[in-house]
């Protein structure tokens, strides 16, 4: 049984199939959770029944990181919910635009089948390059209507390359209705191509009871135990949540506390750029008030949000970037760049400062920040309207439009 929630009999339940590249595994457990907890939270509603299918790409021969992916098991029940592992034969730097195809191909049988078992009321995407060219192929094959969603690195990445270009304005034009995580990120759409009129707004989740202003009292003292790392109370401490990638700019925030005497900072996520940046630390001899966090237990970021004065992320483009909003929920102001959804969130200087990409315009917001500090419960009045709940009401209202009421 792929899914039932709530009090509804499961002859009530309408069906969607929800494909999805980025989504957490045994191998990958932080990889993609913001797509687990947003259809994890639709199953609970009890109207919609939820089957994912997660393909997973491998080259021919299964190497390094592609080892454990070969080996995950091919169906498994995860958080109330069945989720699907067919393989498609991945090229590595090659092969991006083959992917859509070999993803089809290798999930149609399988989709079709669990069509047959328990008919399926709508098809779902939740990446629009190559889960929605992918997506698009099988509602063609098994005639059924679906949505595609995007989230910001598939319409500013895939969508400047004209082969996935091409395959994305096809699957955009002949799909049932679409979503984009931010405003912003729907002008951009409308730029590309992408008929305007089908997008709806469609912004992240957040579990309320994890991220929230935790009292800073003896929290640093806790991380500098658990993470080995020294933050004394009197020192500015910040926070930077993301792939340590060069879009990202951590760069950026590691240049900045060269201007910010005993500022500590915390980076929190893991990527190809990290020796770079362990060399660029020891070069402006800033080493010791830096610390690597890696991929940590997700119970442990709210501590780490809540205990620094500033969140700060001089990212080139987001769509709508989860760690801003896991920030401001803990009650700690984000210095970003005005990129993707940032102004949406980032309205006022209780939120934060939006600022050049630069390492002198963040210096000067942190120090504006900490000049004037707003309230945790002002800071995290911010984001509010944000919560798995309502993110899952406003899925089921947009699959609910698409599918039909008699389904």
């Amino acid at each position: 049984m792929d899914c039932s929630g709530g009090n509804a009999g499961a002859t009530a339940l309408k069906h969607v199939l929800s494909l999805s590249t980025l989504y957490p595994n045994e191998a990958n457990p932080r990889f993609g959770t913001f797509v687990a907890r947003s259809l994890e939270a639709l199953a609970v509603r009890g109207d919609w029944k939820v089957t994912v299918v997660n393909p997973i790409g491998i080259p021919p021969l299964a190497l390094g990181r592609y080892r454990p992916l070969a080996k995950l098991p091919p169906v498994a029940e995860e958080h109330g919910l069945t989720v699907h592992r067919p393989r498609f034969t991945l090229v590595p730097k090659l092969g991006a635009r083959m992917n859509a195809g070999a993803i089809a191909k290798a999930a149609l049988p399988l989709i079709r089948e669990i069509h047959e078992r328990e008919p399926i009321d709508l098809l779902d995407a939740q990446f629009f390059y190559p889960d929605g060219p992918a997506i698009a192929a099988i509602a063609d094959e098994l005639g059924i209507p679906f949505s595609i969603k995007a989230r910001g690195a598939d319409i500013v990445f895939w969508g400047a390359k004209d082969f996935a270009r091409e395959q994305m304005l096809d699957a955009a034009q002949r799909a049932s209705g679409l979503l984009a995580v931010s405003e912003d990120l729907a002008r951009q759409m409308g730029k590309l191509g992408i008929p305007r009129e089908k997008i709806t707004i469609h912004y992240t989740g957040l579990d309320r009871d994890r991220f929230r202003p935790l009292d800073h009292t003896g929290l640093r003292k806790q991380l500098g135990r658990e993470l080995g790392f020294v933050m004394p109370d009197s020192a500015p401490l910040l926070a930077t949540v993301g792939a340590l990638i060069e879009r990202k700019g951590q760069d950026l925030a590691i240049g900045a506390l060269a201007s910010l005497q005993e500022a500590r900072l915390i980076l929190v996520g893991k990527g190809q750029d990290e020796a770079h940046l362990r060399r660029l630390a020891e070069d402006i001899g800033v080493a010791d008030r830096v610390y690597f966090a890696g991929s940590i237990d997700h119970d442990l970021l709210p501590v780490i949000l809540s205990a620094a004065d500033v969140m700060v992320l001089p990212t080139r483009s987001e769509g709508l970037a989860n760690a801003w909003v896991e920030a401001l929920a803990c009650g700690t102001p984000v210095v970003t760049c005005d990129v993707g959804g940032a102004r949406e969130l980032i309205r006022d200087k209780s939120a934060g400062r939006l600022v050049p990409r630069d390492i002198d315009p963040v210096v000067k917001a942190v120090r504006a920040i900490l000049a004037d500090k707003p309230s945790p419960a002002e800071v995290a009045a911010n984001v509010e309207r944000f919560s798995w709940a309502n993110n899952a009401a406003e899925l089921a209202e947009h699959f609910e439009k698409l599918a039909g009421p008699d389904a």
